[in-house]
């Protein structure tokens, strides 16, 4: 005995807790000294609780917030959009009928918005999160700064221009955009009313979908590039399909801006 109360002295005080036996479990079926509750076999897991609900209004406040940026940043981009008139316009792009003038300026702002696509994505070739969201700010701004003079040069084209100042126009071409239609010049109100909370909420509603739409654009290595290429290509001529037709028709269906 006297052996072994030495070992005892020279390996220190008994620890159970380096021993590979396992914990006696307590009364209740819980391992005293774990953090929370044991689930019995063939059970389910326990309810998170309030912490998973937290978590979920984070993230959703912190996509708000950017959403709300995001549109900022398109609204002060707006009345700076160069615009060229019907004289530059014909100038340019001389012998060309009204038809055949809008599917050029169409085809243009397809290929830059398809450059957009493609110059982000392969900036996001070896993705670094904290930069995900510039990146994706700079192709949504990017391609709506092209989407916008479409529309106005469009409007040009069709001898429709917005009446009003440059920022009244600018405010015209805002809704166009956010609603994916041509404006409709009968109802000049709506032409020259300030940002107010209406345009915001479907400009916002809009740039949640292109941000939706522009995720895969962001993928890692080349697919990124060639996805962001094809899929704001295909939505750009999209936008100046449905804009066209209003333009075409005079503008003066009910889902008109």
């Amino acid at each position: 005995m006297a052996v072994e109360g030495a070992r005892d002295d020279e390996r220190g005080p008994h620890d159970r807790s380096a021993s590979l036996v396992p914990l006696e479990c307590g009364a209740e079926g819980t391992a005293p000294d774990t953090d929370g509750p044991v689930v019995p076999p063939g059970g389910t897991p326990p309810d998170p609780g309030p912490r998973s609900g937290g978590a979920v209004r984070r993230i959703r406040t912190r996509t708000q917030m950017y959403v709300r940026a995001v549109t900022e940043r398109v609204i002060e981009l707006a009345p700076r959009v160069p615009v060229r008139d019907l004289a530059t316009l014909r100038s340019q792009f001389p012998g060309l009928s009204t038809e055949e003038l809008a599917d050029r300026l169409v085809a243009g702002a397809a290929r830059s918005a398809a450059a957009v696509g493609a110059g982000v994505g392969g900036a996001a070739m070896l993705p670094v999160p904290p930069a995900l969201p510039a990146e994706l700010t700079a192709e949504i701004v990017g391609v709506a700064g092209v989407e916008l003079k479409l529309i106005a040069e469009l409007h040009e084209v069709y001898g429709r221009r917005a009446p009003g100042t440059v920022r009244e126009r600018a405010v015209a071409y805002l809704s166009a955009w956010a609603s994916e239609r041509g404006v409709e010049l009968t109802r000049p109100a709506t032409l020259s009313t300030a940002m107010n909370g209406e345009l915001r909420r479907r400009l916002r509603q809009q740039i949640t979908k292109r941000t939706l739409r522009t995720l895969p654009n962001l993928a890692p290595f080349l697919i990124g590039a060639a996805a962001g290429a094809v899929l704001n290509r295909r939505d750009t001529a999209r936008l100046a399909e449905r804009v066209r037709a209003d333009l075409r028709a005079g503008a003066t269906g009910p889902h008109s801006a």
